[in-house]
């Protein structure tokens, strides 16, 4: 079928001038299941990456079928994030340029007098971030009597991001809806919910099996000390030298460290989180996709709907919340048709956690262990070599001959080489020695026999004994949580590393959490986070602190002194 391209669909003649203009002559997978469709006036929920080409798969057939002249809002588009309403606002922009129809594009940030103008210039189709939809819903500049149908865009983002207030309220609005579509890569149970609620016997189409690897993507794993990931991050940069990489981050706190490490180690990068203004995220995001800036560090949400072409590398520090993280991460890399890398720096304890979560998905990852600087220099050697024996200027231009020869006359051939070889890579770094440390982690990890809790996956070693202190939660793994989402609430709530979470330990019913010093007095200042998460119950806080062991101080534990382990080499002021 898609040898005939979209032509084979009987789209209208405005249509396929508009995608011919473009370039676009052979559909994508999930274009076809769509336009393939005995009808399309049904509920519909379609499971498919991002980066598939599923904006033109429910756009196409929305417009094909639309009647003209129309001057009214009928469709509305809802976005995870204001990149992607705006990038989505933009194709059916080109799109619908033949049909003599507008777009309005509604998102935070951005002038509310401009929107407002933009629908009462007589805007057909909507696309707007959840949030500014409905603050346009409320104050009635957005008119919702004629919308017909609504397209839930990266449902499972969106509600990760806590916009179900914001979707309902809008749902609710539109008392003609007669058809929404859901797409969505994953589908956990905030999905499921809502669509129970506002899909009736919805027609179901899936390009996503869970688990199973995108066939563009390499997933890798390094060790790395549990104490020392930033050092680690600095190895695995220079080893895999990506030319353009994204970075996640738990917290924002995490994100804006490891940009200003980064820099310090002489690597250009720029933080993306939450809390930045619009014009902050504007300057960074276009420098990223630029190339100007070859790092961009980030939180999951901020780097929600991020399509940026070109990224050849994504780095996850430490363990994912959970599966689905661990996916949407790498599924920004490895786009249009590119191949594209997926690297997890995880310390030993959390490389067991890993592969526990991931569980029986189809996903092959390469293990290796933290590349060490002899490792790194011999790499490092290679590259210098080769930029040195590639280039032609300096071999033709007579006055850079004229001073060579002169050289020789004053100074030893093989010395005179020794010498500029150490100017070109003396100044650089070549890493971290992290390699005994990692090596007593392994021992310590392996030495046992290991005693196994009754949860599978929840392991310690036989005679360790946690002095930290535990605090009971609510929820189990009947409620649908694991080990890292467990983790990343605690850090999020408590605004803490997660170097001062100990042990978790899941249950049915509940979650053990070891916290340190550090965790235990953020927990004792304000315990409200967790109480929003649903973690523990309202007032109940301190009810839920008990020790670890009955000689445990509380709040104690013994602890190594934290040392940066000694770095390789010189850091240059340029950028790499």
């Amino acid at each position: 079928m898609s040898e005939n391209g979209f032509a084979c669909y009987s789209l209208r003649d405005e249509l396929l001038l508009a995608l011919n203009k473009k370039g676009f002559s052979i559909p994508t997978p999930v274009q076809e299941k769509v336009l393939s469709m005995d009808r399309f006036d049904t509920d519909l929920i379609v499971r498919a990456k991002t980066g598939s080409g599923k904006t033109l798969a429910f756009l196409l057939p929305l417009l094909q079928e639309m009647e003209l002249p129309a001057s009214n809002p009928l469709i509305l588009v809802l976005s995870p994030t204001r990149e992607l309403a705006q990038q989505t606002a933009r194709e059916a922009e080109w799109l619908s340029r033949y049909l003599d129809i507008s777009v309005a594009t509604l998102v935070g940030g951005l002038d509310m007098s401009t929107q407002i103008r933009s629908l009462k210039e007589g805007a057909v189709v909507v696309v707007g971030t959840p949030g500014r939809t409905l603050d346009h819903v409320n104050r009635g500049s957005l008119k919702t009597e004629n919308i017909h149908t609504v397209i839930l865009d990266e449902g499972d983002h969106m509600l990760d991001m806590g916009f179900r207030d914001e979707l309902e309220g809008i749902l609710d609005a539109l008392p003609h809806r007669n058809r929404t579509w859901l797409f969505s890569a994953t589908m956990p149970r905030e999905v499921k919910e809502l669509s129970r609620k506002y899909l009736s016997h919805p027609v179901s189409i899936s390009l996503v099996e869970d688990g199973d690897q995108h066939e563009d993507i390499v997933h890798k794993a390094y060790l790395v000390p549990f104490r020392h990931k930033m050092e680690g991050l600095v190895n695995v940069l220079l080893w895999e030298r990506p030319k353009r990489g994204l970075i996640f981050c738990h917290t924002r706190l995490e994100t804006m460290n490891v940009s200003q490490r980064l820099i310090e180690e002489g690597f250009n990068s720029g933080a993306l989180h939450g809390e930045m203004t619009q014009r902050e995220r504007n300057t960074v995001l276009a420098a990223f996709k630029n190339g100007h800036l070859p790092l961009l560090v980030a939180t999951n949400v901020a780097a929600r709907g991020l399509d940026v072409e070109g990224v050849t590398h994504v780095i996850q520090i430490g363990l994912p919340d959970d599966r689905d993280t661990f996916v949407h991460r790498s599924g920004r890399t490895g786009r249009a048709g590119h191949e594209g890398m997926d690297i997890l720096l995880l310390s030993p304890q959390e490389a067991e956690k890993f592969k526990y979560m991931i569980g029986s998905a189809k996903v092959d990852i390469e293990w290796n262990n933290v590349p060490d600087v002899q490792a790194i220099g011999k790499v490092q050697r290679e590259i210098a070599e080769e930029k040195l024996l590639t280039m032609k200027e300096a071999g033709e231009n007579e006055d850079y001959l004229q001073w060579a020869e002169d050289l020789l006359t004053r100074v030893n051939p093989k010395n005179l080489v020794a010498r500029l070889l150490f100017s070109l890579t003396s100044k650089r770094s070549a890493g971290y020695n992290l390699s005994s440390d990692l090596e007593r982690e392994l021992r310590r990890k392996s030495r046992g026999p290991v005693e196994k809790d009754r949860t599978p996956g929840n392991r310690s070693l036989k005679g360790s004994r946690p002095k930290g202190t535990m605090l009971r939660l609510s929820k189990g793994l009947a409620d649908g949580w694991d080990v890292g989402r467990v983790l990343h609430s605690v850090c999020t709530s408590l605004n803490v590393d997660r170097s001062e979470v100990g042990a978790i330990r899941m249950k049915d019913d509940h979650v053990l959490v070891e916290l340190l010093p550090v965790a235990l007095s953020r927990f004792e200042e304000d315990s409200r986070g967790l109480e929003r998460c649903g973690l523990i119950e309202e007032g109940k806080g301190r009810d839920m602190l008990f020790q670890a062991y009955s000689g445990a101080s509380r709040g104690s534990r013994d602890r190594a002194p934290s040392s940066r382990p000694r770095r390789q080499g010189k850091t240059d002021s340029r950028k790499r």
